[in-house]
């Protein structure tokens, strides 16, 4: 789960182009009355839909289907120095995978996991 800081936070429009993928936002918001929560849509070619994930929020997906694309639309370029990540099985979250986790990238796996006392970003 995957997210960057103020001042290079990012709005994401996703949309799958080829496959299937469950893609999901976690509101890290601090102060939002929905913090941690978790949101997600399955989205491809077929059902037309895209996901809008706001500032201060983190990004992930599940592909669903082998050879699965995706489009992101940025308002922001990418800033290696300002992201940020939440590890995908993290149990404060409790995100719901449709799946069992098979494929996680090296860099994801080493995400950390939310700490007790936690109050979210600043956007």
């Amino acid at each position: 789960m995957h997210y960057q800081l103020p001042p290079y936070a990012e709005m994401k429009l996703v949309s799958c182009i080829r496959g299937k993928i469950w893609d999901v936002a976690v509101d890290l918001r601090a102060g939002s009355p929905t913090f941690l929560h978790w949101h997600a849509e399955i989205l491809s070619p077929e059902n037309g839909r895209a996901l809008l994930v706001p500032e201060g929020f983190a990004h992930g997906f599940q592909a669903l289907e082998d050879d699965s694309e995706i489009v992101y639309c940025n308002s922001a370029p990418y800033a290696p120095g300002s992201e940020g990540g939440v590890l995908y099985c993290d149990k404060q979250v409790g995100i719901e995978w449709p799946l069992p986790p098979t494929i996680v990238s090296d860099r994801d796996q080493k995400h950390p996991l939310i700490e007790d006392g936690f109050s979210g970003i600043v956007t």
